[in-house]
This record gives structure tokens, sequence and C-alpha cells, in this order.
């Protein structure tokens, strides 16, 4: 383990009014994106997408890495390896390497994350390819009972051993438990889950011996159940998140890059400015690594279209300034319509 080198890399993963496209849709999710705008699933179509969002003059002064599928780490655009062409704008290639979560033995309702076996050879490919940081996605639901202890320590064990296996290999890993916004549950259930479920991974964290400078951390955000009628301000958001942060994350760790987790576009924006405005300790950079928040206005512009490539282009430039602002404390709504 080249301690140097992964701190380096993590801290140029969050450098000021930076952030992480990602881009690291299986296949079949993709091939929903595409559907949603009357576009085939094709190999063609996908690297088509992504290559018009990779090739953005500029993009690089608000996005320092992209993570990717194994599938586009693969691919090239116009001759040009995506790791190189990545590389030649100064961003960092990435690379998801779990194989998605199936519902958890003997615990209804909770899944665990699959692809440990396998997982020490293909982060060796992976890195001589270039990645210099990888994702694992733990995924834990709220609902009637869960989650119960059992599903956290089951999902963050794996992502505890994932990052140690990372960290062999000099590659940074994002430690992503996600606990998902969808349901009924108040405001307080989010808080409440979303401490357990940190105060174990870094539990784990520190039992399989990773090295805190050199991983980031992708949470949610503390938010109310999307059905549970309540409506958050960006003020409530940055507290219940910070306080949980404040709980459970040692200063030792160079940042926090959030999910979006489906919420909209310009919440995930204000939701990280009210963060980065707030008063009280911040030892962490606090950035973004966003899907749908960063992809969704540039696959409207595009259609599937070459000629919308450019327009394509112009909604992600927007989207990735806004959001580097937002993780500088120096955003504001109105800026949207301008």
């Amino acid at each position: 383990m080249d301690k140097q080198k992964l701190g380096e890399t993590a801290r140029a993963i969050v450098a000021p009014g930076k952030g992480i496209l990602a881009a690291d849709e299986s296949t079949s999710t993709m091939g929903k994106r595409l559907q949603s705008i009357g576009v085939d699933n094709t190999e063609e179509k996908r690297i088509g997408f992504r290559g018009a969002l990779f090739t953005a003059s500029g993009w690089e002064k608000n996005i320092s890495g992209v993570i990717l599928y194994d599938e586009t780490l693969r691919q090239s655009v116009a001759g040009t390896p995506v790791p190189k062409l990545l590389a030649n704008h100064g961003v960092i290639p990435g690379i998801k390497v779990d194989k998605g979560s199936k519902p958890l033995a003997g615990a209804p309702g909770e899944e665990v994350t699959e692809g440990l076996d396998g997982l020490r050879e293909r982060l060796q490919e992976y890195a001589k390819m270039g990645a210099g940081f990888a994702k694992w996605r733990a995924v834990i639901n709220i609902g009637p009972g869960i989650p119960t202890t059992y599903g956290i320590e089951a999902n963050a064990h794996a992502l505890a051993r994932y990052a140690a296996l990372c960290q062999e290999n000099d590659v940074v890993p994002i430690v992503e438990p996600e606990v998902i916004m969808d349901g009924e549950h108040k405001a307080e259930r989010s808080f409440e889950v979303t401490d357990a479920v940190q105060h174990a991974v870094f539990r784990a964290l520190r039992e399989h011996r990773v090295h805190l400078p050199g991983i980031l951390l992708k949470p949610n955000m503390v938010v109310p159940g999307y059905a549970s009628g309540q409506k958050a301000t960006p003020q409530q958001v940055a507290d219940w998140t910070l306080t949980v942060l404040r709980n459970n994350v040692p200063a030792s760790v160079p940042g926090i890059v959030f999910l979006s987790g489906g919420l909209s576009d310009e919440d995930s924006t204000e939701y990280l400015d009210a963060m980065n405005k707030a008063s009280g300790p911040k030892p962490w950079a606090l950035s973004f690594s966003y899907g749908r928040a960063l992809q969704q206005a540039p696959l409207k512009a595009w259609g599937g279209k070459d000629s919308n490539v450019a327009s394509a282009q112009q909604a992600l430039l927007k989207r990735a300034r806004l959001n580097g602002l937002a993780a500088q404390g120096k955003y504001a709504r109105e800026m949207e319509n301008a």
C-alpha cells in the first residue's frame, strides 16, 4: 500500500470546486435511461452519450473524476481509450467494482452487495488500465423492522473488505453506504438509520486496517422519506447530515462525496451548498458524486442525436459548474436561470 499515493489521489478528487461524475450505470440501467428518451440500448448509443460528456471542453474545471462501468473502461472515443481520454483532461478514471445487491439470506426486505470473489485480480487489472479509484455501493432499506443489525453489519463488513483490497492495489476506495430514501419514514428515522450505518461502517473499516486518509465516503444526505409528505429545508438537511457525519466520520478522511439518490438536480445542488455554508466543524471536503443529477439534463438535450452533442455538453457544463460552486458554498438558486 502506497499511503502517499492514496492520499494524493483522494485529495485531488475533492479539490476545491471539483467533484465526481458517476457514469457507472450497468448496461440494463443505462438502457432504462436511454429508453426514457426513445433511444435503443446499443453499445454504440451508450458510448455515444458518454463520449459526448467526456469530450466537453472545460468540463475538468469542475469534474475531477468519473466512475465508469466495466464496459466503458474498455471502450474508446474517436480511437482514444476512455481512461486515456479522461487522463488527457486531467480527470481521474474510476471503476464500479461491485456486482450489485441481492436479497440477504434470512433477512426479508434487506440486501447485501456481492462482488468480493475475484476482486483482488479485477482490481489489479483495473489499476493497470488506469483506474485511480473504485466504488462499491451498499444498499440499506428502511421499512417495518428493517434495517436489522445483521443487515447493517453484513454490508459494513463487505465495504471494509472491498476497501482493504482497493488499498492493497493503490486504488482509492469510495465507500458508499446508501440508506435508501424511498418510503414513508420521517426525517428522524432517516437520521437514526444513517447514523447507525455510518457508525458500523467506520468500525468495520478500522477493524480491517483500512487507511482512512486514503478513502472517500459517498453517503446519502439525511432527508425525509420521499413518500412521507415531509419537505425539509436545505438548512434542515444540512444540519441533520452534518450531525451524522460529525458523529461518525474521523477528521482524517479527506472528503465526503454525496450521492444524489433520487433528489432533483436543484435540490442536490442546494443541499450541498447549505452544508458548505453551515457553521461548525467540517474537517473534510464536502463535494459531490452525482449520476442522474449531472446526467439527466444532458441526456434530454442529447436525445440520441449527434447534432445535439454541443447542447448536451453545455447542459453538463452548467450542472458541473453549479455543483462546483455548491462544493464551495457559493451557489444560489437563482443561478439556475442564468
